[in-house]
């Protein structure tokens, strides 16, 4: 009985030291995830280098005018842009820009720029007192006396009219009052001729600026057309544009309209009689901007130029057939 208890206890010892022995704790180590990536910044695309300027280089004879036509520019930005405010003072060897420098403002209407060498006679052009047919009288050093034939002299005088005839008796109380003229209706304004449809740099709509045979035809050494007309006759615009130039400061050209259509052409009406837009003027297609002459020609003509970027192109590939 003995060994049987004995045996007992040890299995009892034995169940108790197993009850109380406790299992390990299982730890779950999953991997750690990898830290982000951090991408490095981007460089910063360089800077488009400066285009430089273009500049040219003013030869013996030249002018500020014959250079921008060159170009295909209008003399006041190219006067602007190298600080000339005089276009007629320029010298043999100065560099001239070609363009509007970094941070320049843009050149208007507005801008002080004098203008090239006026011409005279009843022009209407961009010129103080050369825009009327009109001759202003001086007041001369001359003292007249009292009466109302002289007062209605100085009267007409002061107001552009001609006097009245010297010998104009006043009317006795039994002559009849002479009828009252008819007052004339006003006549209706002409139409409108519609706009250039082109608008783009190379959609120019272009038509012929007089009616006439061709004298001559385009040369590199021309640089364009000539054709034959009356004098008087109307001087068309080729297409719609902004006048930039309007006076007789180009040797060879007599009186020289230039209009800017865009930034790529130019046209040209050299010889007119009479110029009959001002500088910096918008015009339409086939609005009257002269009347043909010869001045500075041996003949009544148009010379007639086309320019591309200041490059003369022959207008005959351009015109509509006639």
């Amino acid at each position: 009985m003995g060994l049987q208890r004995a045996a007992a206890l040890v299995i009892v010892v034995l169940a108790a030291g197993c009850a109380t022995k406790r299992p390990a704790p299982v730890v779950e180590r999953a991997p750690e995830p990898p830290p982000p990536r951090v991408e490095a910044p981007r460089p910063a695309p360089p800077k488009p280098a400066e285009k430089p300027i273009a500049t040219h280089v003013v030869k013996r004879g030249e002018t500020l005018v014959g250079i921008a036509l060159q170009y295909g520019l209008d003399y006041r930005e190219l006067a602007a842009w190298n600080g000339i405010t005089n276009p007629n003072v320029i010298s043999t060897g100065q560099t001239l820009m070609l363009g509007a420098p970094a941070g320049a403002p843009p050149v208007s209407a507005a801008t002080p720029v004098a203008t090239p060498l006026a011409p005279s006679g009843p022009v209407i052009e961009s010129r103080p007192l050369a825009n009327t047919d009109k001759i202003k009288v001086e007041p001369r050093g001359q003292r007249l006396p009292y009466s109302d034939r002289n007062l209605a002299q100085l009267s007409a005088v002061d107001a552009g009219a001609v006097a009245p005839p010297a010998s104009v008796p006043a009317p006795g109380p039994a002559a009849a009052a002479p009828p009252a003229a008819p007052v004339p209706s006003p006549t209706p304004a002409p139409a409108a001729p519609e706009k250039a449809t082109g608008t783009a740099d190379e959609a120019i709509d272009w038509t012929w600026p007089v009616k006439g045979k061709v004298l001559s035809g385009f040369t590199e050494a021309s640089k364009g057309i000539d054709i034959g007309g009356k004098k008087g006759a109307p001087v068309l615009a080729a297409s719609g544009g902004r006048v930039v130039y309007a006076g007789t400061g180009l040797r060879g050209y007599g009186k020289l309209v230039i209009i800017k259509h865009n930034d790529t052409w130019l046209s040209a009406y050299a010889h007119n009689e009479n110029i009959l837009v001002k500088e910096q003027q918008e015009v339409k297609r086939g609005q009257k901007i002269a009347e043909m002459g010869s001045t500075d020609a041996d003949q009544v003509k148009l010379h007639f130029e086309i320019r591309r970027q200041g490059k003369p192109v022959d207008p005959a590939k351009l015109l509509p057939s006639p």
